[in-house]
Protein backbone atom coordinates (compact mmCIF):
# COMPACT_ATOMS: atom_id res chain seq x y z
CA UNK A 1 0.00 0.00 0.00
CA UNK A 2 1.50 3.33 -1.02
CA UNK A 3 2.10 5.97 1.62
CA UNK A 4 2.69 9.71 1.73
CA UNK A 5 6.29 10.76 2.33
CA UNK A 6 6.47 12.30 5.80
CA UNK A 7 9.08 14.79 4.58
CA UNK A 8 6.40 16.28 2.33
CA UNK A 9 3.92 16.91 5.14
CA UNK A 10 2.56 20.43 5.59
CA UNK A 11 0.92 22.21 8.50
CA UNK A 12 -2.65 23.46 8.71
CA UNK A 13 -1.29 26.99 8.37
CA UNK A 14 0.50 26.04 5.14
CA UNK A 15 -2.73 24.84 3.55
CA UNK A 16 -4.65 27.88 4.78
CA UNK A 17 -2.03 30.24 3.36
CA UNK A 18 -2.17 28.52 -0.03
CA UNK A 19 -5.97 28.27 -0.30
CA UNK A 20 -7.26 31.43 1.38
CA UNK A 21 -6.53 33.74 -1.60
CA UNK A 22 -8.58 31.37 -3.78
CA UNK A 23 -11.74 31.79 -1.67
CA UNK A 24 -14.11 34.77 -1.83
CA UNK A 25 -13.87 37.29 1.06
CA UNK A 26 -17.51 36.63 2.06
CA UNK A 27 -16.58 33.07 3.01
CA UNK A 28 -14.83 34.48 6.08
CA UNK A 29 -17.60 36.82 7.20
CA UNK A 30 -19.77 35.99 10.26
CA UNK A 31 -22.87 34.00 9.34
CA UNK A 32 -25.90 34.83 11.47
CA UNK A 33 -27.85 31.98 9.83
CA UNK A 34 -26.13 29.54 12.21
CA UNK A 35 -27.64 31.39 15.18
CA UNK A 36 -31.07 31.23 13.54
CA UNK A 37 -30.63 27.50 12.91
CA UNK A 38 -29.63 27.02 16.56
CA UNK A 39 -32.75 28.85 17.77
CA UNK A 40 -35.04 26.96 15.36
CA UNK A 41 -33.82 23.62 16.64
CA UNK A 42 -34.17 24.73 20.25
CA UNK A 43 -37.78 25.60 19.39
CA UNK A 44 -38.28 22.14 17.87
CA UNK A 45 -37.12 20.47 21.08
CA UNK A 46 -39.27 22.74 23.23
CA UNK A 47 -42.29 21.94 21.04
CA UNK A 48 -41.64 18.22 21.33
CA UNK A 49 -41.41 18.44 25.11
CA UNK A 50 -44.55 20.58 25.31
CA UNK A 51 -46.50 17.92 23.40
CA UNK A 52 -44.93 15.14 25.48
CA UNK A 53 -46.16 16.80 28.66
CA UNK A 54 -49.66 15.63 27.70
CA UNK A 55 -48.79 12.04 26.71
CA UNK A 56 -50.24 10.73 29.98
CA UNK A 57 -53.64 11.76 28.65
CA UNK A 58 -53.24 9.71 25.48
CA UNK A 59 -54.58 6.19 25.16
CA UNK A 60 -51.63 3.81 24.96
CA UNK A 61 -52.58 2.66 21.44
CA UNK A 62 -52.20 6.24 20.15
CA UNK A 63 -48.66 6.70 21.46
CA UNK A 64 -47.17 5.56 18.15
CA UNK A 65 -48.43 8.83 16.65
CA UNK A 66 -45.77 10.64 18.71
CA UNK A 67 -42.90 8.48 17.37
CA UNK A 68 -41.96 10.71 14.37
CA UNK A 69 -41.29 13.53 16.81
CA UNK A 70 -38.37 11.81 18.63
CA UNK A 71 -36.71 11.32 15.23
CA UNK A 72 -37.12 15.01 14.38
CA UNK A 73 -35.99 15.97 17.87
CA UNK A 74 -33.00 13.63 17.58
CA UNK A 75 -31.95 15.44 14.43
CA UNK A 76 -32.33 18.72 16.33
CA UNK A 77 -29.96 17.39 19.00
CA UNK A 78 -27.38 16.81 16.24
CA UNK A 79 -27.97 20.24 14.73
CA UNK A 80 -27.74 21.98 18.10
CA UNK A 81 -24.33 20.40 18.73
CA UNK A 82 -23.07 21.19 15.22
CA UNK A 83 -24.48 24.71 14.97
CA UNK A 84 -23.09 25.62 18.39
CA UNK A 85 -19.77 24.13 17.30
CA UNK A 86 -19.81 26.49 14.30
CA UNK A 87 -20.84 29.51 16.36
CA UNK A 88 -18.02 28.91 18.85
CA UNK A 89 -15.45 28.76 16.05
CA UNK A 90 -16.64 31.98 14.43
CA UNK A 91 -17.10 35.66 15.23
CA UNK A 92 -20.84 35.53 14.54
CA UNK A 93 -21.76 36.72 18.05
CA UNK A 94 -19.52 39.53 19.24
CA UNK A 95 -21.19 40.11 22.62
CA UNK A 96 -19.39 37.71 25.01
CA UNK A 97 -22.38 37.24 27.35
CA UNK A 98 -24.84 36.57 24.53
CA UNK A 99 -22.32 34.18 22.99
CA UNK A 100 -21.95 32.36 26.30
CA UNK A 101 -25.70 32.07 26.89
CA UNK A 102 -26.46 30.81 23.38
CA UNK A 103 -23.54 28.38 23.55
CA UNK A 104 -24.80 27.10 26.89
CA UNK A 105 -28.29 26.55 25.50
CA UNK A 106 -26.91 24.85 22.40
CA UNK A 107 -24.57 22.50 24.26
CA UNK A 108 -26.79 21.84 27.29
CA UNK A 109 -28.45 18.88 25.58
CA UNK A 110 -24.96 17.35 25.34
CA UNK A 111 -24.08 18.14 28.99
CA UNK A 112 -21.07 20.06 27.64
CA UNK A 113 -20.08 23.32 29.38
CA UNK A 114 -19.07 25.80 26.65
CA UNK A 115 -15.83 26.72 28.41
CA UNK A 116 -14.87 23.04 28.53
CA UNK A 117 -15.71 22.72 24.82
CA UNK A 118 -13.47 25.68 23.99
CA UNK A 119 -10.65 23.99 25.89
CA UNK A 120 -11.01 20.40 24.72
CA UNK A 121 -12.09 21.09 21.14
CA UNK A 122 -11.01 24.53 19.95
CA UNK A 123 -7.71 24.61 21.82
CA UNK A 124 -6.55 21.04 22.44
CA UNK A 125 -8.05 19.12 19.52
CA UNK A 126 -7.60 21.70 16.78
CA UNK A 127 -4.13 22.68 17.96
CA UNK A 128 -2.88 19.10 18.36
CA UNK A 129 -5.04 17.10 15.95
CA UNK A 130 -4.54 13.34 16.22
CA UNK A 131 -1.18 13.73 17.93
CA UNK A 132 -0.03 12.19 21.19
CA UNK A 133 -1.43 15.30 22.94
CA UNK A 134 -4.91 15.20 21.32
CA UNK A 135 -7.65 14.26 23.85
CA UNK A 136 -9.88 13.09 20.98
CA UNK A 137 -7.59 10.44 19.50
CA UNK A 138 -7.71 6.66 20.02
CA UNK A 139 -6.08 5.31 23.16
CA UNK A 140 -2.58 3.90 22.81
CA UNK A 141 -2.19 0.19 23.50
CA UNK A 142 0.66 1.15 25.83
CA UNK A 143 -1.59 3.37 27.98
CA UNK A 144 -2.85 1.91 31.28
CA UNK A 145 -6.01 -0.20 31.03
CA UNK A 146 -8.24 2.31 32.82
CA UNK A 147 -12.04 2.38 32.82
CA UNK A 148 -11.94 5.09 30.15
CA UNK A 149 -9.89 2.92 27.82
CA UNK A 150 -12.12 -0.09 28.60
CA UNK A 151 -15.27 1.90 27.72
CA UNK A 152 -13.80 2.89 24.37
CA UNK A 153 -12.74 -0.68 23.69
CA UNK A 154 -16.21 -2.17 24.18
CA UNK A 155 -18.39 0.61 22.70
CA UNK A 156 -16.44 2.16 19.80
CA UNK A 157 -16.63 0.73 16.24
CA UNK A 158 -13.79 -1.74 15.63
CA UNK A 159 -13.09 -5.20 14.26
CA UNK A 160 -13.64 -6.64 17.74
CA UNK A 161 -16.71 -4.74 18.95
CA UNK A 162 -19.90 -6.60 19.83
CA UNK A 163 -22.74 -5.26 17.61
CA UNK A 164 -25.12 -4.93 20.57
CA UNK A 165 -22.56 -3.00 22.63
CA UNK A 166 -21.75 -0.84 19.60
CA UNK A 167 -25.45 0.04 19.28
CA UNK A 168 -25.61 0.95 22.96
CA UNK A 169 -22.36 2.85 22.67
CA UNK A 170 -23.55 5.00 19.78
CA UNK A 171 -26.15 6.58 22.04
CA UNK A 172 -23.84 7.01 25.02
CA UNK A 173 -20.29 7.66 23.76
CA UNK A 174 -20.80 11.42 23.67
CA UNK A 175 -21.78 11.32 27.33
CA UNK A 176 -18.71 9.27 28.23
CA UNK A 177 -16.48 11.72 26.35
CA UNK A 178 -17.96 14.65 28.24
CA UNK A 179 -17.86 12.89 31.62
CA UNK A 180 -14.26 11.79 31.12
CA UNK A 181 -12.95 15.29 30.38
CA UNK A 182 -15.32 17.13 32.75
CA UNK A 183 -14.34 15.10 35.80
CA UNK A 184 -10.67 15.26 34.86
CA UNK A 185 -10.54 19.08 34.90
CA UNK A 186 -13.00 19.63 37.77
CA UNK A 187 -11.68 16.98 40.17
CA UNK A 188 -7.98 16.90 39.33
CA UNK A 189 -6.86 19.45 36.70
CA UNK A 190 -3.22 18.41 37.00
CA UNK A 191 -2.65 16.99 33.52
CA UNK A 192 -1.84 13.60 35.08
CA UNK A 193 -5.25 11.88 35.15
CA UNK A 194 -4.93 8.43 33.60
CA UNK A 195 -8.48 7.59 32.46
CA UNK A 196 -8.89 10.28 29.75
CA UNK A 197 -7.12 9.72 26.44
CA UNK A 198 -5.00 12.78 27.27
CA UNK A 199 -5.44 14.83 30.42
CA UNK A 200 -5.11 18.59 30.02
CA UNK A 201 -5.25 21.54 32.36
CA UNK A 202 -7.41 24.66 32.41
CA UNK A 203 -6.72 27.85 34.35
CA UNK A 204 -8.60 28.71 37.54
CA UNK A 205 -10.96 31.12 35.76
CA UNK A 206 -11.88 28.48 33.20
CA UNK A 207 -12.31 25.86 35.90
CA UNK A 208 -14.77 28.03 37.82
CA UNK A 209 -16.65 28.82 34.62
CA UNK A 210 -16.88 25.11 33.74
CA UNK A 211 -18.25 24.30 37.20
CA UNK A 212 -20.87 27.07 37.06
CA UNK A 213 -21.90 26.16 33.51
CA UNK A 214 -22.25 22.52 34.47
CA UNK A 215 -24.51 23.47 37.40
CA UNK A 216 -26.62 25.57 35.03
CA UNK A 217 -26.88 22.63 32.61
CA UNK A 218 -27.81 20.29 35.47
CA UNK A 219 -30.52 22.76 36.50
CA UNK A 220 -31.91 22.88 32.95
CA UNK A 221 -32.10 19.07 32.73
CA UNK A 222 -33.69 18.74 36.18
CA UNK A 223 -36.21 21.43 35.25
CA UNK A 224 -37.11 19.52 32.09
CA UNK A 225 -37.44 16.21 33.93
CA UNK A 226 -39.65 17.92 36.51
CA UNK A 227 -41.76 19.46 33.75
CA UNK A 228 -42.20 15.95 32.31
CA UNK A 229 -43.15 14.80 35.84
CA UNK A 230 -40.52 12.05 35.74
CA UNK A 231 -43.18 10.07 33.86
CA UNK A 232 -41.48 7.00 32.32
CA UNK A 233 -43.32 7.17 28.97
CA UNK A 234 -42.75 10.91 28.62
CA UNK A 235 -39.07 10.52 29.53
CA UNK A 236 -38.49 7.57 27.21
CA UNK A 237 -40.16 9.09 24.15
CA UNK A 238 -39.25 12.76 24.48
CA UNK A 239 -36.03 12.82 26.50
CA UNK A 240 -34.00 9.63 26.21
CA UNK A 241 -34.97 8.57 22.68
CA UNK A 242 -34.14 11.93 21.02
CA UNK A 243 -30.88 12.11 22.97
CA UNK A 244 -29.89 8.57 21.94
CA UNK A 245 -30.71 9.30 18.30
CA UNK A 246 -28.92 12.66 18.39
CA UNK A 247 -25.80 11.38 20.11
CA UNK A 248 -25.61 8.41 17.72
CA UNK A 249 -25.83 10.68 14.68
CA UNK A 250 -23.19 13.04 16.02
CA UNK A 251 -20.87 10.17 16.94
CA UNK A 252 -21.13 8.68 13.46
CA UNK A 253 -19.51 11.83 12.15
CA UNK A 254 -17.04 12.13 15.02
CA UNK A 255 -15.80 8.54 14.73
CA UNK A 256 -14.98 8.95 11.04
CA UNK A 257 -13.28 12.36 11.44
CA UNK A 258 -9.89 11.07 12.61
CA UNK A 259 -10.09 7.66 14.29
CA UNK A 260 -9.16 5.65 11.18
CA UNK A 261 -6.23 8.00 10.49
CA UNK A 262 -2.63 7.77 11.60
CA UNK A 263 -1.26 9.94 14.35
CA UNK A 264 0.95 12.88 13.39
CA UNK A 265 3.39 15.01 15.34
CA UNK A 266 3.08 17.72 12.70
CA UNK A 267 -0.51 18.90 12.35
CA UNK A 268 -0.95 17.96 8.69
CA UNK A 269 -4.73 17.86 8.39
CA UNK A 270 -4.61 16.09 5.04
CA UNK A 271 -2.85 13.22 6.81
CA UNK A 272 -4.68 13.07 10.15
CA UNK A 273 -8.25 13.93 9.04
CA UNK A 274 -10.93 12.45 6.81
CA UNK A 275 -13.88 13.94 4.97
CA UNK A 276 -16.82 11.75 4.00
CA UNK A 277 -19.49 11.84 1.31
CA UNK A 278 -23.04 11.75 2.62
CA UNK A 279 -26.38 12.33 0.83
CA UNK A 280 -26.91 16.02 0.11
CA UNK A 281 -29.90 16.09 2.46
CA UNK A 282 -27.61 15.34 5.41
CA UNK A 283 -25.15 18.03 4.35
CA UNK A 284 -28.06 20.45 4.24
CA UNK A 285 -29.40 19.36 7.63
CA UNK A 286 -26.02 19.07 9.34
CA UNK A 287 -24.26 22.22 8.11
CA UNK A 288 -21.75 20.42 5.87
CA UNK A 289 -20.14 18.70 8.85
CA UNK A 290 -19.05 15.86 6.55
CA UNK A 291 -16.45 18.28 5.13
CA UNK A 292 -14.21 17.76 8.12
CA UNK A 293 -10.74 18.17 6.67
CA UNK A 294 -11.96 21.43 5.15
CA UNK A 295 -13.10 22.53 8.61
CA UNK A 296 -9.68 21.83 10.10
CA UNK A 297 -8.00 24.01 7.50
CA UNK A 298 -10.43 26.90 8.07
CA UNK A 299 -12.15 26.40 11.47
CA UNK A 300 -13.91 29.78 11.37
CA UNK A 301 -15.03 29.56 7.75
CA UNK A 302 -18.72 29.81 6.86
CA UNK A 303 -19.53 26.11 6.41
CA UNK A 304 -21.56 26.92 3.28
CA UNK A 305 -18.18 27.33 1.53
CA UNK A 306 -16.72 23.96 2.55
CA UNK A 307 -17.64 22.41 -0.84
CA UNK A 308 -15.55 25.13 -2.48
CA UNK A 309 -12.61 24.26 -0.22
CA UNK A 310 -13.05 20.60 -1.10
CA UNK A 311 -12.92 21.43 -4.79
CA UNK A 312 -9.67 23.33 -4.22
CA UNK A 313 -8.18 20.41 -2.29
CA UNK A 314 -9.10 18.01 -5.09
CA UNK A 315 -7.42 20.37 -7.56
CA UNK A 316 -4.25 21.16 -5.63
CA UNK A 317 -3.76 18.04 -3.50
CA UNK A 318 -5.64 15.23 -5.29
CA UNK A 319 -3.17 12.52 -4.21
CA UNK A 320 -3.28 13.54 -0.55
CA UNK A 321 -6.84 14.55 0.24
CA UNK A 322 -8.74 11.84 2.16
CA UNK A 323 -12.33 11.59 0.96
CA UNK A 324 -14.43 8.45 1.28
CA UNK A 325 -18.09 7.52 1.03
CA UNK A 326 -19.63 7.41 4.50
CA UNK A 327 -20.37 3.70 4.13
CA UNK A 328 -16.76 2.93 3.17
CA UNK A 329 -15.45 4.98 6.09
CA UNK A 330 -17.72 3.08 8.48
CA UNK A 331 -16.62 -0.24 6.95
CA UNK A 332 -12.99 0.70 7.64
CA UNK A 333 -13.89 1.48 11.24
CA UNK A 334 -15.41 -2.00 11.60
CA UNK A 335 -12.42 -3.71 9.97
CA UNK A 336 -9.69 -2.19 12.13
CA UNK A 337 -8.82 -2.34 15.83
CA UNK A 338 -9.18 0.88 17.84
CA UNK A 339 -5.92 1.23 19.75
CA UNK A 340 -2.72 2.73 18.40
CA UNK A 341 0.27 0.38 18.49
CA UNK A 342 2.33 3.19 17.02
CA UNK A 343 1.54 6.22 14.91
CA UNK A 344 1.00 4.13 11.77
CA UNK A 345 -0.44 0.92 13.22
CA UNK A 346 -3.62 -0.18 14.99
CA UNK A 347 -3.86 -3.06 17.42
CA UNK A 348 -6.50 -4.64 19.65
CA UNK A 349 -6.86 -4.74 23.44
CA UNK A 350 -4.48 -7.70 23.72
CA UNK A 351 -1.92 -6.23 21.32
CA UNK A 352 -1.97 -9.35 19.13
CA UNK A 353 -3.00 -7.66 15.88
CA UNK A 354 -1.02 -5.24 13.76
CA UNK A 355 -3.11 -3.35 11.20
CA UNK A 356 -1.70 -0.58 9.04
CA UNK A 357 -3.72 2.63 9.37
CA UNK A 358 -5.69 2.73 6.11
CA UNK A 359 -6.05 6.54 6.15
CA UNK A 360 -4.13 8.17 4.67
CA UNK A 361 -2.20 6.36 2.08
CA UNK A 362 -3.50 8.24 -0.94
CA UNK A 363 -7.21 7.70 -0.39
CA UNK A 364 -7.75 6.06 -3.79
CA UNK A 365 -5.20 3.40 -2.83
CA UNK A 366 -6.81 2.94 0.60
CA UNK A 367 -10.19 2.61 -1.06
CA UNK A 368 -9.05 -0.14 -3.42
CA UNK A 369 -6.31 -2.06 -1.69
CA UNK A 370 -8.08 -3.43 1.36
CA UNK A 371 -6.44 -3.75 4.79
CA UNK A 372 -3.17 -5.47 5.66
CA UNK A 373 -3.57 -7.52 8.85
CA UNK A 374 -0.97 -9.66 10.56
CA UNK A 375 -1.31 -11.54 13.84
CA UNK A 376 1.80 -11.80 15.98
Amino acid sequence: MSSINQAAWMTQADYAKKLRPLLPPEAFLPNSNKVLILLINLAILLTGWAIAAHLDRWQWYFLWLYLPLPVVMGNSVIVLLLSTHDVMHSRTISNPWLRRILSLLGLAIGWMPPTLWKAVHNREHHGKTNSLQDPDRNYLHSQPNTWGKWVQNIFVPSAEVNPILLTIGMGHAWGFHTFRNLTSVLLFNDGKTKYPVVAFEVNNKERRAIALEFLAILGLHLSLLTYLEFHPVKLLLSYFLPIWIGYAGAMFYIYTNHMACRMTDLNDVLVNSLSIRVPKLFDLLHLNFSYHTEHHIFPGLNSDYYPMVQSLLQTHYPERFNLLDAGKAWQIMLQTPRHYKDENTFTDWSGDKSVACPVPSENHFADKAGLEITVN
